[in-house]
């Protein structure tokens, strides 16, 4: 709950702090995955495999999946402007690192420390979101929020993919750099001061780990999310190879893919409102089984591959707002660190999706990508019927 006497006094301040959050996350989703657009310029040069490149996805996962609940955890009596602004000067520093990186190794590394900084910003942006919105709008609120990551599909990865084809992939760091300072000015002068939520402690923490109903629900994000990375990780090599496309070939399907997303990120929060939760991740998940394979047919028409990757980031990205809303349905008492960890999965998905990923494509070939994604996402199926079976059980649907 909010501290009523810290909670912004004029009427418009919630809608004012929850785009602000949007527009920092939107740094942080772009920080998250630029390496997509980054992976072909970065194996040239250092000199490794695609595979190996692949890698920085997977670090930048398990950090974030590690290290965000603790932090977030340890954090949770500060105020959250506090929390909010150390995050994105984490963030920045990793940032910094990584554009500075004279090795694979240390471009790791920075990478590892931007994943602790938006491991404490992004999970606490939703717990704020959702702390100042009534609940017959918190579906949409949560959704507004998770804009910025979306938006940063649609403009972000692709921006940086550009400035790495054009000026070397060291220039699309900096460009998150200077973001990512103006984003801690940004929320500095935004959020209200002495903003607080219900204090989380690592035992709260512990806790949520041992509910077994709420972690198989948080875990239905990794599923999801792992599904989709055994495909999206690889994009850009599998186009490169299949449509023989190059710089722009790759920023536009990335920008048309980006807008797929925005508006995916937008249509959740709609149906998660309208049809419920767990109808709308049943329906998404069903879509996935059938969109991913088709690429593994790949080449097709360059119209047909545009089509293809919108229809893709639009049923890809929707899920957020509805899961975050059934999570909060579960847990209601504990909605920092569910959301924490929920957004850890986020990653852990990443993590296991791209390592999966680079496992299929050196055993059978970028050919083989979407059919593996489509399996994947035949056991998602099965996780949300189970995971949403036992919830009905202990009667906390």
């Amino acid at each position: 709950m909010v501290d009523a006497a810290a909670a912004p006094a004029e009427e418009g301040a919630p809608q004012s702090v929850i785009w602000t959050l949007s527009a920092c996350n939107f740094v942080i989703g772009m920080g998250a995955f630029v390496v997509i657009g980054l992976l072909e310029p970065v194996a040239q040069g250092f000199g490794v495999s695609r595979a190996e490149a692949g890698w920085l996805m997977t670090v930048y996962a398990i950090a974030y999946a590690v290290l965000s609940p603790l932090l977030v955890s340890a954090t949770g009596r500060i105020g959250r402007r506090r929390v909010l602004a150390f995050g994105l000067l984490v963030f920045a520093i990793g940032t910094f690192v990584s554009a500075m990186a004279p090795s694979l190794w240390m471009l790791m590394a920075g990478r590892g420390i931007m994943a602790a900084g938006a491991g404490m910003f992004t999970p606490v942006s939703a717990a704020v979101a959702a702390a100042l919105t009534p609940p017959a709008m918190r579906g949409r609120a949560l959704a507004a929020v998770v804009f910025g990551l979306t938006l940063a599909q649609v403009a972000g990865v692709p921006a940086g993919g550009w400035i790495a084809y054009s000026f070397g992939w060291r220039g699309a760091f900096w460009m998150i750099l200077a973001l990512a300072l103006a984003g801690i000015a940004l929320v500095w002068t935004r959020v209200p001061k002495g903003l607080r939520l219900d204090p989380v402690t690592l035992r709260d923490l512990g806790l949520v780990l041992r509910d077994g109903l709420a972690m198989g629900a948080v875990l239905f994000t990794a599923s999801f999310l792992a599904a989709v990375f055994i495909l999206y990780t690889y994009l850009t090599p599998l186009l490169t190879d299949t449509m023989g496309w190059g710089r722009d070939g790759i920023t536009a399907l990335l920008v048309i893919y980006g807008g797929g997303a925005v508006a995916g990120n937008l249509m959740g929060g709609w149906m998660a409102d309208r049809l419920g939760a767990i109808r709308t991740l049943v329906v998404l998940t069903l879509c996935q089984i059938v969109v991913m394979p088709v690429f593994s047919g790949l080449p097709y028409p360059q119209a047909a591959v545009f089509v293809l990757a919108l229809v893709w980031a639009l049923v890809g990205w929707s899920f957020m707002a509805a899961q975050q809303v059934r999570l909060l349905a579960i847990a209601p008492g504990e909605a920092s660190v569910v959301l924490a960890l929920n957004a850890a999965a986020i990653y852990v998905g990443a993590a296991i999706g791209s390592a999966v990923g680079g496992a299929v494509l050196a055993r059978f070939g970028l050919g083989a990508l979407g059919i593996g994604g489509g399996v994947a996402a035949l056991w998602v199926l099965c996780h949300i019927l189970w995971s949403h079976r036992a919830a009905v059980l202990a009667g906390r649907a």
